[in-house]
């Protein structure tokens, strides 16, 4: 497995931000999510330092849907980044945690009206309008309160990013957006700026996760901003701001080639601001929500190996504590991740294992034939790279509990979301 972040190996044990993982077993028990914070705030730092222009405002939008909690957007908050978020849900968290709401974008294909009624009372700085009824619900909401919001309109370019078809977001067919081939979208486009609910300030389009081409970005920066100059020559409608979402591939093994963030991003806005000089637009903000690429490799889970099984058709079993209740990807995009036995690293790789969980579905398989040491009943083992879209898509399958999330740093843990309990499985129940 490859170290990421703090990770070092002590005397053959794995130490994360100067915590070993046998005293976070006895501390907080295991399933658990182990976050990194020094990496968390490298990759803040990052984004924040590098996507920067002499010419252009930008904004980083830390996508909250990869990983939420009240600490991490207290953390996300602290160095000043923006936050986007998907649901009524997530914009709650964001305002209990303290978040400055005016740098909330709230996004999703199909807003409840309870959820636009809560981003207004809250203040919610930008709303991407997904869809023209989205529009014209917003519109009815604003106009009754004469309030004027902030907004982009979604649209959809039409590039088949290489990706899971799962995360796929802006071929033709996608759910998200309006295409910018539709019939309709020079209405859409002229009614948002017309107006006076909607202070109107240009496009958001997005195009995938885990893409690892960085001309992939460079193609749909450049067919969203001839559509820019598109409305400008058929609207006379001059736009200030363009957002272009995230989805920066990142490691989880060696089959994964992600690009050198720092060197790109600066190249990105360079490129960016050359196609907006050469086409006369007036755009002068940009804004990019990157999610996975900050949280992904800050995060690992920790298990404990319970029974170990060799089938008759000769696989070679180990059963962890926990399984696709708190990281279904494996299950839901075939994803692919490494793994350490912790108190092993000094040993020699021996034995090829089944990672599987402890859920009824033989689709209950975390990693498929992987090399590790010869493991024992008791063992801990660690599962890198799961800092995005396992905490977030956890579930209480088979009753089980979801897991604790603890922050470690420079030898100190600090427990931030704690483990569920029994009670907690039935709080809601009624007899």
């Amino acid at each position: 497995m490859k170290l990421l972040g703090t990770m070092e190996n002590v005397n053959g044990e794995l130490f994360i931000g100067g915590v070993g993982m046998n005293e976070l077993k006895s501390a907080y028990g295991t399933p658990l999510y182990v976050y990194d914070q020094t990496a968390l705030e490298s990759q803040l730092s990052l984004f924040k330092t590098s996507f920067v222009h002499p010419h252009l405002v930008t904004h980083v939008a830390y996508a909250s849907k990869a990983f939420l909690s009240l600490a991490m957007a207290q953390l996300v908050n602290d160095f000043g980044l923006s936050l986007d978020v998907a649901s009524g849900g997530e914009m709650m968290v964001a305002y209990k945690a303290g978040f400055d709401m005016s740098r909330v974008i709230f996004h999703g294909n199909n807003k409840l009206d309870d959820e636009l009624d809560l981003a207004i009372s809250l203040g919610c700085g930008t709303v991407v309008i997904d869809n023209r009824y989205e529009m014209a619900r917003l519109k009815t909401k604003l106009s009754a309160l004469g309030v004027t919001m902030d907004v982009y309109l979604r649209i959809n370019p039409g590039i088949d990013a290489s990706t899971h078809e799962y995360i796929k977001t802006s071929n033709h067919d996608s759910k998200f957006g309006e295409s910018i081939y539709d019939a309709e979208i020079m209405s859409i486009v002229s009614e948002l700026s017309t107006s006076s609910c909607f202070n109107f300030l240009g496009f958001h389009c997005h195009i995938g996760s885990q893409i690892f081409d960085e001309n992939s970005f460079i193609k749909a920066a450049d067919v969203v901003l001839s559509f820019y100059k598109k409305v400008e020559n058929e609207l006379g409608l001059v736009l200030p701001a363009i957002n272009l979402g995230g989805g920066f591939g990142v490691y989880y093994t060696d089959a994964d080639t992600p690009f050198d963030l720092a060197p790109f991003l600066s190249l990105y806005l360079s490129t960016l601001y050359s196609r907006i000089l050469e086409l006369g637009l007036s755009i002068t903000t940009v804004t990019i929500e990157p999610g996975r690429s900050i949280v992904c490799n800050a995060g690992s889970t920790l298990y404990t190996v319970g029974d170990l099984k060799e089938t008759y058709g000769k696989k070679d079993y180990i059963f962890i504590d926990g399984g696709m209740s708190d990281n279904p990807r494996p299950a839901l995009y075939q994803a692919k991740y490494e793994a350490c036995l912790t108190s092993k690293l000094d040993e020699s790789v021996s034995h090829t294992y089944t990672i599987a969980g402890k859920l009824c579905e033989s689709g209950d398989v975390l990693i498929n034939d992987f090399k590790l040491p010869s493991a024992s009943v008791g063992d801990l083992l660690l599962v890198s790279s799961t800092g995005a879209y396992t905490h977030s898509m956890s579930s209480n399958y088979n009753k089980l509990l979801r897991p604790a999330v603890v922050f470690v740093k420079s030898g100190t843990h600090k427990l931030v979301v704690r483990r569920q309990t029994y009670d907690d499985l039935i709080l809601q129940d009624i007899l």
